[in-house]
């Protein structure tokens, strides 16, 4: 299948540009899970904030089963959606014990049954974790993909199979880790993203470039 050469080159670039870790990436799939779940409509920042003492007080799927799902809320107050968040952290480590001997499921259709585990959630942990080739569509590449001409998908779910289009399977698991310190940092929401700081720009159909 012939693959676009020039979203090639978009992710090569950002690729040599951004070399971090994600940051809901913590080393292992649990916490990577449980971080990303949290970071809902929160800012990465925000929950690393609280993951730690939240982590100490809860450090099992066992634990979180059996607490009750108020007081699992409680530690997590300080971030967006915290009472639906830790509905669904109790009834995902129960799930998590009943159906799949407490480890997470390797396979996209396996997580997406999983409380509180949307594509997107299923996508980092599968990519972060695993290194299954997966394309986590959040603001950042939903956003990013609209102005680089990638997809005029209405959905997270068509703007990901557009993507997947484009680009050969090894390259998956590099849209999300790079887009997002990308649309952190360059190409921002809103009306003025930095174009003239962009090192994409020369591929890029978006207008009217931003200047200073």
């Amino acid at each position: 299948m012939p693959y676009d050469r020039s979203a090639i080159k978009i992710i090569q670039t950002l690729k040599r540009r951004y070399t971090q870790k994600p940051d809901m990436d913590l080393g292992n799939p649990e916490d990577s899970l449980i971080a990303t779940i949290l970071s809902a409509r929160t800012t990465d920042a925000q929950v690393l904030k609280v993951f730690p003492s939240f982590r100490q007080k809860f450090p099992t799927w066992q634990k979180l089963a059996k607490t009750d799902p108020s007081e699992i809320a409680r530690s997590l107050s300080a971030i967006g959606l915290y009472r639906n968040k830790a509905k669904s952290l109790h009834l995902l480590a129960k799930k998590l014990l009943n159906d799949f001997q407490g480890q997470i499921p390797l396979s996209m259709e396996q997580m997406v049954t999983l409380p509180g585990v949307g594509r997107k959630t299923a996508s980092c942990v599968l990519s972060y974790c695993f290194k299954i080739p997966a394309i986590a569509v959040d603001t950042h590449v939903f956003r990013i993909a609209k102005r680089l001409g990638w997809s005029r998908g209405a959905t997270p779910e068509k703007v990901e199979r557009d993507i997947k289009d484009l680009l050969p399977e090894k390259y998956w698991n590099e849209v999300n880790r790079t887009m997002v310190r990308f649309g952190r940092e360059i190409c921002t929401a809103g009306k003025k993203p930095k174009c003239y700081l962009c090192p994409l720009a020369k591929w890029c159909p978006y207008e009217p470039k931003i200047n200073r």
